[in-house]
């Protein structure tokens, strides 16, 4: 069997333009896209905390470690701005893989750049730690 899991998210960064007139996608720092293991043109799922939007476009890089995060095209009807949002990405593993696996976590700070204290966290720590309290 298999079962879909989250590979990797990028958490809380924050829209820094909108475009309409361009074609689709979601413009990403490409320096947050290596760090998240997101590939040009990969499917991606957008949650807008602001609005509660939830959205699928596909990836594209923009210069690295400018921090842009650009909404194209139908996406930009979907946020705005200065809005922070959650992107992720899922993939198929088999039931082995599953029982091993650890999605990537990217935290950002204000300007959207890799946070250097935590830059990639593990969700499966942060969970039992939160449990221990």
């Amino acid at each position: 069997m298999q079962r879909t899991l989250l590979k990797s998210k990028i958490h809380r960064v924050r829209v820094t333009d909108a475009n309409l007139n361009y074609e689709g996608s979601l413009e990403i720092d490409s320096d947050l896209m290596e760090a998240a293991d997101i590939m040009l043109y990969e499917q991606i799922k957008i949650y807008n905390i602001n609005n509660g939007a939830r959205f699928d476009t596909y990836a594209i890089a923009g210069p690295a470690g400018n921090g842009d995060i650009c909404l194209n095209g139908a996406a930009a009807r979907m946020g705005a701005p200065g809005d922070l949002i959650i992107i992720a990405t899922y993939a198929n593993y088999n039931e082995a893989e599953a029982a091993e696996h650890k999605p990537i976590v990217v935290l950002v700070d204000s300007q959207n750049r890799k946070r250097a204290d935590k830059a990639i966290i593990d969700l499966a720590e942060v969970r039992r730690v939160k449990l221990e309290e």
